[in-house]
């Protein structure tokens, strides 16, 4: 009796070691997903609309009508280590990008808390007198976009007569890799009160300055985001 009695504690405690082994494994086999939230920052699109009096400020949201002197502002503060561009397509049929300053910057000068003014500093764009369709490209994505950024670079360098025929490749480029990128997480955008907490060391701009930060959304999401904003110049 007392072997049999001991082979059946044996035989229980064993099972329970396998059990015990088996629920450790089965909760160490659950890694965390990656790429979720890996795309989170702060973003404003401001425009000082002029008017009878003082200029008024308003945020972009998507598309709008402006006129020539009317002045525009954006500002991005990264709150995960993503990689955002700012693409400008001009009325002329002009590319340029406004952010990162320069590609060279993703990869030394570009870091989580960090606060870009687009312009830097006081100053803001001011619509010339060339009216028509004003586009301006937002794109965040967890890796940088090389391919785009290659693009780019060849636009910027070529002759002048080739310069409208890399401007459509750059444009296919944005395309296609917003149709790669539909399947992913839908983005959430709420707004932030950061108002008068994000200048730092920065120089102090005159009282009447209006703050673009004002007007800053939290954008946040997986793998790739993308907006377009198309300004009615008149």
């Amino acid at each position: 009796m007392r072997r049999l009695r001991w082979a059946n504690w044996v035989w229980l405690l064993a099972l329970l070691g396998l059990y015990l082994g088996s629920s450790a494994t089965t909760v160490n086999a659950e890694p965390k997903e990656p790429g979720e939230e890996d795309i989170r920052f702060l973003w404003a699109f401001g425009a000082l609309k002029k008017g009878e009096g003082e200029s008024k400020l308003i945020r972009i949201a998507r598309d709008a009508a402006l006129k020539s002197g009317d002045q525009i502002k954006f500002f991005v503060k990264l709150e995960e280590k993503c990689f955002v561009y700012l693409i400008y397509h001009s009325s002329q049929g002009e590319m340029s990008v406004l952010f990162p300053y320069r590609f060279e910057q993703l990869s030394r000068d570009y870091h989580k808390q960090a606060q870009y003014y687009i312009p830097q500093g006081n100053e803001w764009f001011e619509l010339d007198e060339h009216t028509g369709q004003e586009t301006f490209y937002l794109m965040a994505s967890a890796k940088r976009l090389h391919e785009l950024e290659a693009l780019i670079n060849q636009y910027e360098t070529a002759d002048p007569v080739k310069k409208s025929e890399l401007a459509k490749e750059v444009l296919m480029e944005i395309r296609k890799l917003r149709k790669a990128h539909r399947k992913f997480k839908t983005f959430a955008e709420k707004p932030v009160n950061i108002m008068g907490h994000l200048r730092g060391s920065e120089k102090v701009e005159p009282v009447d300055t209006p703050d673009v930060t004002e007007l800053a959304v939290e954008i946040s999401g997986s793998k790739f985001y993308s907006r377009t904003f198309t300004i009615e110049h008149k």
